[in-house]
């Protein structure tokens, strides 16, 4: 493949609604790689809606219902933010979510790492094997700065900062 058939590009951009990045990779063969994932996404959107709530519990039903997030799929992914210390549960009546952690500790890389694992831009996998030429690749270096660098912006992204 050439460099002409290729296009790479980042798009970081926040709306009222939501925070997207899209790292994408585009060849003739339509592939991409996507960077955050519609659990993490959802994570971000519903954290940034508790948090505007000023430590008010907020029923899963008003969060599905505001953020338009399917109940089943926003329901286990607060269990999740509540599993690890990020939002606090209440049962019952009058029941919902809170948040356990302010918003300026709660940061974006975080929450990727929570739904998605660890971030890697540079897996060097061919096949689903382990590529041969790993050592030698006057591609990986660049990759791993790339890697790096986009790993380093995520880390400096709180909840808070997309307030």
């Amino acid at each position: 493949m050439n460099t002409e058939d290729t296009e790479v590009m980042a798009i970081f951009f926040l709306t009222n609604d939501t925070f997207m990045v899209s790292l994408q990779c585009k060849a003739k063969r339509g592939y991409k790689v996507k960077l955050i994932t519609r659990d993490t996404d959802y994570a971000v959107r519903a954290l940034c809606f508790i948090a505007e709530s000023r430590e008010k519990i907020v029923p899963v039903s008003v969060l599905s219902d505001k953020l338009r997030i399917p109940r089943p799929f926003l329901r286990q992914i607060l269990q999740e933010l509540n599993k690890k210390g990020i939002l606090k549960s209440y049962k019952g009546w009058g029941g919902g979510f809170r948040m356990a952690l302010s918003p300026e500790q709660i940061f974006l890389a975080d929450l990727i790492k929570i739904f998605q694992g660890p971030l890697k831009l540079n897996g060097c996998i061919f096949k689903k094997k382990l590529c041969p030429n790993k050592d030698a690749c006057v591609l990986r270096a660049r990759i791993n700065t790339i890697e790096k660098e986009v790993i380093s912006q995520l880390r400096a992204i709180t909840v808070a900062s997309l307030l």
